[in-house]
């Protein structure tokens, strides 16, 4: 018997399982609390629908990312995380983002083609996706907050989108074509946004 107070990892954990084995795109609620072991009501309590589900998972996925941040209350802060530019801070917390989807790669990966497949779908979980980036911005000392936040938030989603469609592909131990992808993409946001025109460029590159 599965605790209450664990029931909303355990149903995520062994949904995260199904979906690597049997695919997203076909799992069921009724799948899902066979994988569990617990009954369709207790499932639908904690997740109403796969969507609820997946969006469990990408908050759990901002945790992971913000639990390696370096802060202010991290031993392993050092000077050198003052230093680093926007840029390369970014780098550092959406390659901790990756190393995050790796512990789930195939369910990811299933997810992934499901949503390829259905758009209403994927439509449904971008809210939740652009949140998380703000979130990243946030992981990156770099202000999600007010319009210019939510300009950012965009601006990093289109990275990140650019960035996964390597990654996917990438089996490679150390990630080296995902790293190289994402520096190439972060170096082009640069550039695009340095070359807006007066002032305002140069302050929203910095």
């Amino acid at each position: 018997m599965v605790q209450k107070a664990d029931r909303p990892k355990h149903i995520l954990d062994c949904a995260l399982v199904a979906a690597a084995t049997q695919g997203w795109a076909s799992l069921s609620l009724r799948d899902i609390a066979t994988a569990s072991d617990m009954s369709l009501a207790d499932i639908h309590a904690q997740y109403p629908t796969k969507h609820h589900i997946l969006r469990a998972y990408i908050r759990t996925v901002d945790a992971a990312v913000l639990a390696g941040d370096p802060g202010p209350g991290n031993p392993e802060a050092g000077d050198d995380q003052n230093e680093e530019s926007p840029r390369d801070r970014l780098f550092d917390v959406l390659m901790r983002r990756f190393d995050a989807l790796n512990e789930n790669r195939d369910a990811v990966l299933s997810i992934m083609d499901a949503h390829a497949r259905d758009p209403f779908a994927a439509l449904a979980i971008a809210p939740c996706i652009l949140c998380s980036m703000g979130v990243m911005l946030e992981a990156a000392d770099i202000r999600a907050d007010g319009f210019g936040g939510a300009i950012r938030a965009k601006g990093l989603l289109a990275v990140w989108a650019a960035s996964i469609r390597v990654w996917r592909n990438d089996d490679s131990a150390d990630m080296a074509p995902t790293m190289a992808a994402l520096d190439k993409n972060l170096k082009r946001a640069e550039a695009l946004v340095r070359r807006l025109p007066g002032p305002r460029g140069r302050k929203r590159a910095a």
